[in-house]
């Protein structure tokens, strides 16, 4: 039967297999199948082509994403953008002239759809028509912060958001650095705006 074929399978031990079988472990996978389904989201196993390759490198990279949108996440050129979410006026122009001169290369911009330095980079992009990508540390129920989800509507035309989080996840503190490790992990090339010496931003640079 099914347990005893699951047990022959290298290091998988009764507690899993129990968890594999559990008709509540598998009303959860199906009710977020329907979600997938009904919100057009792609899930990307690790395994799949469309998968970033560069995070398929990273020793923590998530087994599974869920992505709606329409770029290319293993474009040529990724550059990700991070800072603090008090951006200054001075922060939000260089983060715009460094989008604009990037613009004739054709990258693609990711960041985190925060608040501040995140936004003005996703922003900055779509107005230079380059795709951008939206990491999340949340599930895809919500866009937090809320007064980002027409951005999020905008880069869905040109761009997309992502994240590793199930729906219904919420968008609670610790999931934040964890989201972080995918945007360094996406990257070929990382710029911090502005940052304090802690945070989000310095963990973000540190990873890549």
């Amino acid at each position: 039967d099914l347990k005893k074929a699951l047990l022959k399978v290298p290091n998988i031990t009764e507690n899993i297999v129990q968890s594999i079988m559990s008709q509540q472990v598998m009303k959860r996978a199906e009710e977020e199948l329907a979600f997938v389904e009904k919100n057009g989201i792609t899930p990307l196993f690790y395994l799949d082509t469309q998968y970033p390759k560069r995070l398929q490198h990273c020793h923590d990279s998530p087994m599974l994403l869920y992505y709606k949108g329409n770029a290319d996440l293993n474009t040529a050129k990724v550059v990700g953008v991070v800072g603090t979410r008090n951006i200054s006026e001075y922060g939000k122009y260089v983060t715009e002239r460094i989008i604009e001169d990037l613009s004739s290369d054709n990258v693609m911009i990711v960041s985190g759809l925060a608040y501040g330095v995140d936004a003005t980079a996703h922003r900055a992009a779509l107005k230079y028509n380059l795709a951008t990508v939206g990491v999340l540390g949340h599930g895809m129920q919500t866009i937090y912060p809320a007064e980002n989800r027409k951005l999020s509507q905008k880069m869905l035309e040109k761009g997309g958001i992502l994240t590793e989080f199930v729906n219904g996840t919420k968008p609670d503190r610790e999931n934040f650095p964890q989201r972080n490790r995918i945007v360094a992990g996406m990257v070929a090339c990382l710029l911090v705006v502005e940052s304090a010496l802690k945070g989000g931003a310095m963990i973000t640079a540190e990873l890549a």
